[in-house]
């Protein structure tokens, strides 16, 4: 049996000798630093009581939308791939082995295939077993009683683990890991108010009246929300937060007066706003929420670009998150400027931005990273977050900004399990574009070494002011 593509040791590295050498010394010099997360969805609870991991379609496949999606598209029904459905869960994995072979060259192949070597220690590739078979190797790893987060918390070299928050949730779990004694990571919460700023959102009435009443100190009104917002985003600040986290349809940002956005918000409260009332008000509250970030010093992050729910019969039937958010294109350039005009040149303020859009890279965003002390580019992410994207990210903006002004990498992950095969991809990706830069005599090997632990660690401890 040949080796298998996830446990050889070059994957990922440039396929020439000498440049690859190079690559493999910078690689060494990152393997085994610790894995700073600044954003994900990982639930924090899980963590505090140390919850089994589920069976193995529960953990791999049902959850997984860049699973679920592909499997999909190949005709194969979501009942059949969704945990707690009439479809049991070793009938799921049987579905998910045999579309294995359609995982050939993805990422989500490749970070899984990790996973089987890496962490559940499966001697064979996955297409080498029976799917019986690699669902009992699974499970018995699963029911070992070392195999829990805690202590994978621990062996994966996790330091920093931010995870993704509703902003009035209380962060006890967050609190008692901090207060743990015996845990010595970091989980840190993440302030996420998408659901509380964008009026098209099905539940934004509820939210905010229950926003307003327990954290509006007492007022009413237009007013009344925004006193809310800071108070719950300074307790997330006193619970360890170092960021706020913003999921836009777009990047676009506006200044109203306070009579005009009160006008759009109690219309919203009504039932009576129009399409252009939600993108008007969602873009005057990313203003605010900049100005808030300049203000309690949380950094702003911005995801932009995604159609949500694609497809109206599949959101019906399953819900969101279930593998039919399409990228569309991105404008940043006009749609960021009316809060760069008052925040960009701020003291400490921190904005990172993200695309789906990679036309951006070079024409949009790393130029204003170029000039705003305040902008940092988010790594490639949803989609991006493949090997040759990363390449192509690093090609694309490191000529305008060099290393410096970048985030780091985030993993954006729900799946536990994957964050190491996340990172050490990353890192892979960033060791072979320094090596190139090496080989071609452009940066020399030492100052490439001191490069890749600047980017690998000091980016997102800086970035993210951890």
């Amino acid at each position: 049996m040949s080796q298998s593509i996830a446990a050889n040791p070059d994957r990922l590295l440039p396929a020439d000798p000498g440049t690859r050498s190079i690559a493999r010394s910078l690689l060494e010099r990152v393997q085994d630093l610790p894995i700073i997360s600044p954003h994900g969805h990982v639930d924090a609870a899980v963590i505090e009581h140390n919850t089994p991991f589920p069976d193995p379609a529960a953990l791999l496949v049902s959850p997984d939308h860049y699973v679920t999606r592909l499997i999909h598209a190949s005709g194969v029904s979501l009942d059949r791939l969704r945990a707690g459905s009439a479809t049991d869960s070793r009938e799921i994995w049987r579905t998910f082995v045999q579309a294995w072979p359609l995982f050939d060259g993805t990422a989500s192949g490749y970070w899984l295939r990790t996973q089987f070597e890496s962490v559940f220690t499966l001697g064979a590739d996955l297409g080498e077993m029976s799917a019986d078979a690699s669902y009992d190797a699974i499970a018995a790893k699963l029911r070992e009683p070392d195999f829990r987060p805690r202590q994978l918390f621990k062996d994966f070299n996790i330091e920093v683990l931010a995870t993704t928050d509703d902003p009035l949730d209380n962060l006890a779990s967050h609190r008692a890991l901090a207060d743990d004694p015996s845990f010595n990571g970091r989980v840190l919460p993440t302030f996420r108010p998408d659901a509380y700023l964008n009026i098209a959102h099905p539940s934004w009435s509820a939210n905010i009246e229950r926003l307003i009443e327990a954290a509006g100190d007492g007022a009413t009104g237009y007013s009344g929300y925004l006193q809310a917002l800071e108070n719950r985003r300074r307790y997330f600040v006193d619970h360890g937060a170092v960021s706020a986290d913003h999921g836009v349809l777009t990047p676009a940002t506006l200044k109203l007066d306070a009579a005009e956005a009160e006008q759009i918000f109690e219309l919203a409260r009504a039932g009576k706003a129009s399409a252009q009332d939600r993108n008007t008000f969602e873009a005057h509250m990313m203003y605010q929420m900049a100005r808030m970030s300049v203000e309690d010093g949380l950094v702003m992050t911005i995801h932009p670009g995604s159609f949500r729910n694609h497809h109206q019969p599949t959101f019906d039937a399953y819900g969101a998150d279930t593998g039919h958010d399409i990228p569309f294109a991105t404008n940043y350039t006009e749609a960021i400027r009316p809060l760069l005009q008052d925040f960009g040149t701020a003291k400490d303020f921190h904005l990172v931005l993200f695309t789906l859009d990679e036309t951006v890279f070079s024409r949009e965003l790393a130029p204003l990273a170029g000039f705003y002390p305040s902008v940092y580019l988010g790594a490639p992410w949803w989609f991006l977050d493949a090997p040759d994207a990363m390449l192509r990210f690093r090609s694309a903006v490191t000529e305008t900004t060099g290393f410096s002004r970048s985030s780091g990498f985030i993993d954006d992950t729900r799946a536990f399990c994957s964050i190491p095969a996340r990172h050490d991809a990353s890192r892979r990706i960033e060791a072979s574009f320094l090596a190139r830069l090496v080989a071609e005599h452009r940066v020399s090997e030492d100052r490439a070494h001191e490069l890749i632990v600047d980017v690998v660690d000091s980016s997102p401890r800086r970035v993210f002011k951890l």
